[in-house]
């Protein structure tokens, strides 16, 4: 059994016991947080109605933060003197899937 769900702006596919990174969120460690299903996959029964998968939640256990790899962006106009240089990182919550409950 799997499930597609939604984080942030980004939706994953997950199962139990997978660990992934979703966008920061404020909860301490070792807390739960339960996610919003966009689709539920068991074997050959896929379940993509609305009805149904506002009951399914994927529950989840905080692990920690981590962060992204660092993206380095370079402005340049040629003949002009014009240069920029900017720098991002981005920050994650690793999370690992405890329950799937549709």
């Amino acid at each position: 059994m799997y499930a597609i769900v939604r984080s942030g702006g980004l939706q994953q596919k997950v199962a139990v016991g997978d660990v992934i990174e979703i966008d920061k969120v404020t909860t301490p460690v070792g807390d739960s947080v339960t996610l919003p299903v966009v689709l539920l996959v068991d074997g050959e029964n896929v379940t993509s109605e609305v009805d149904k998968l506002s009951k399914a939640s994927v529950t989840v256990e905080i692990l920690g933060l981590t962060k992204g790899p660092k993206i380095v962006i370079q402005k340049y106009k040629n003949k002009t003197g014009y240069k920029k240089r900017q720098g991002h990182r981005q920050k994650y919550t690793q999370v690992k899937v405890t329950d799937i409950s549709a």
